[in-house]
């Protein structure tokens, strides 16, 4: 079907932001939904089924604006409605004051339509075919590993006839110009070497590799390029898909999401950022320290401009006094030279495949990093789980790696997810206990990415949501 508005589309106005009413067709097949499905959806009894899937598609539609802050988005369009419309050859979506970024000359921008039907299949994917199958078994470590290959697969992410080149980028959604104009150069170089890009698909370092790569596609005659944006229902509106994203999935939780990333991904390259980025470093480190993983390749690299070369140093000392040199030696540091990221990413990925080709494993998904419970069991960032988490160096270094990944999980959602924001707002501060000698560096990091506007979109101020308690 084409994208087309059936009804004409309504403009009006919401306080200071223009909104749109109108109905909306798929653009490509989705799958028939049954009556009990959609029932589903809109029966906002049904463990907040639809309350997830409009918050979502709110985040979708408002690709563009400029705010990090679901509660925030939530209030601006309160009066935001979305609903499916059931006909004898399939559906569409009414949207009722949608933000009107999302329409161009009455009509909804195409990917942005794409986007809004990939929240419909995956909202109700994992709803049905996930959450309420008994053959999947999330309280185990291959059952959760299982749910997320076929989350993958239905949303059809997985390519068995390619070769590995698909370089996981993470970085954050508050960087300076200086910092973006790398990201690009750094998917410039990645896309002139035929290498396709996954991020968390939002705006800063998850949008730039992506602007890039589609120049160095481009210019390689390369009309295949995958944009792949992996997130969460909780980030979403915090980092709604970036215009570039051509293949996009929701994963249930931020657990899966991460795990989506590293049995997806051949390689990843890490950019400046915050404590979302800090949280993505811990889980990739707390997975490459598990004993089980040291002979498996996994090129990971940590890269910016010159500007960022004391961020990165930072960095490296934060996880040197906490994980230590073991955990260094996991990744190279490259300050200012995207061309040398590309050739060193290109390298790490040849490896992979000569790995995965003489182990007889899948280009498509890494099926023989071993992930540990504590890296995929939901974690909740509650007041008292924040507080009870066991920060201290009596551990294995990978169990205490995931455990600081928590902490810092629970910092992202204090400041930009709505149920997190609101905890906060009742309780106060999360409260962060541990080790003199874990929380010291914790700290200062923390305080670092404070003072570097690295917590919020430039121009917000940023309240802290937690203490660290030494």
């Amino acid at each position: 079907m084409n994208n087309v508005n059936h009804n004409q589309p309504i403009a009006q106005t919401a306080g200071a932001y223009e909104t749109v009413s109108a109905i909306i067709a798929p653009i490509d097949q989705l799958n028939i939904l049954s009556k009990v499905e959609v029932a589903k959806l809109l029966d906002s009894s049904q463990s907040g089924l639809y309350k997830l899937f409009r918050s979502c598609a709110l985040a979708v539609l408002n690709t563009g604006n400029d705010t990090d802050n679901g509660k925030e988005l939530l209030e601006r369009y309160k009066d935001f409605d979305i609903s499916i419309v059931q006909e004898e050859r399939g559906i569409k979506l009414a949207v009722k004051n949608a933000p009107g970024n999302a329409f161009v000359d009455g009509k909804m921008i195409r990917g942005i339509s794409e986007h809004l039907f990939t929240v419909l299949r995956d909202v109700i994917y994992n709803n049905d075919e996930l959450s309420r199958n008994p053959k999947f078994n999330v309280g185990t470590s291959e059952g959760i590993t299982d749910a997320v290959f076929h989350m993958l697969r239905n949303a059809n992410l997985m390519k068995p006839g390619l070769d590995p080149n698909l370089v996981v980028c993470w970085g954050g959604h508050s960087i300076n110009r200086i910092e973006y104009d790398y990201t690009k150069e750094v998917g410039y170089q990645l896309g002139l070497r035929g290498l396709d890009i996954c991020t968390g698909c939002g705006p800063g370092a998850m949008k730039g590799p992506m602007k890039g790569a589609t120049i160095g596609h481009a210019k390689q005659r390369i009309t295949t390029g995958r944009y792949i944006g992996i997130t969460e229902p909780g980030i979403i509106a915090a980092e709604a898909p970036n215009p570039i994203v051509n293949q996009l999935t929701i994963m249930p939780d931020i657990e899966k999401r991460l795990e989506a990333f590293v049995r997806l991904g051949h390689g990843i390259i890490v950019f400046p950022g915050g404590a979302g980025t800090a949280e993505e470093i811990l889980y990739i480190l707390g997975l490459l320290l598990h004993p089980d993983n040291k002979n498996i390749p996994f090129p990971l690299i940590f890269t910016g401009p010159e500007t960022s070369a004391e961020y990165f140093a930072r960095i490296d000392k934060f996880i040197g006094d906490t994980l230590g040199a073991e955990a260094q030696a996991h990744y190279k540091i490259i300050v200012n030279d995207p061309a040398t990221v590309a050739q060193e990413m290109k390298d790490g990925i040849r490896k992979v495949r000569e790995f995965r080709k003489h182990s007889d494993d899948a280009y498509y998904f890494n099926w023989q990093l071993k992930i540990s419970p504590d890296l995929q069991q939901t974690f909740v960032p509650s007041h008292e789980n924040m507080r009870n988490l066991e920060l201290h160096k009596n551990q294995p270094v990978n169990q205490l790696a995931a455990n600081l990944r928590r902490a810092f999980s629970g910092i992202v959602a204090g400041n930009v997810k709505e149920e997190g924001i609101l905890a906060i707002e009742k309780h106060g501060h999360f409260e962060l206990h541990g080790d003199y000698e874990i929380m010291h560096p914790v700290d200062e990091l923390l305080e670092s990415f404070a003072r570097q506007s690295r917590m919020k979109l430039p121009g917000r101020e940023y309240i802290p949501c937690y203490k660290v308690i030494k």
